[in-house]
């Protein structure tokens, strides 16, 4: 199953928010979804001007961004000198899933565009 990840960018002096490329990964060379990005450049140029990325980029292999890790370690001595370590993990489970339909209408609402020529 394809992951979404966001790859934050250097924010620039008139950014309002910060600037992101969109990394997709762990996507088939045989789905369709890889086969029409790589067919049509301007769908991942749409894809990206939708939901404010810089860039889309779609990758077969994992792609790990360090600094997407949402796990979080807390050390802290008690009283009595032991040490209690809290670690959180967050439950993203069905968040794949949710922004891959998204990801998917957006898609079709840019081939639609493109279709009725509101999308060059």
């Amino acid at each position: 199953m394809a992951r979404l990840q966001i790859l934050e960018l250097p924010e620039g002096a008139g950014d309002d928010r910060p600037p992101f490329i969109l990394v997709i990964d762990e996507v088939a060379y045989d789905n369709p979804v890889y086969e029409r990005f790589v067919e049509d450049s301007e769908l991942a140029a749409g894809l990206a001007n939708r939901v404010g990325a810089q860039a889309v980029l779609l990758f077969e292999d994992t792609i790990d961004i360090p600094a997407n890790d949402l796990t979080l370690t807390h050390v802290q001595e008690a009283a009595d000198g032991n040490v209690i370590r809290l670690r959180v993990e967050p439950d993203l489970e069905g968040f794949t899933e949710t922004v891959m339909t998204e990801v998917a209408k957006a898609q079709a609402e840019v081939i639609a565009a493109r279709q009725q020529g509101g999308l060059r």
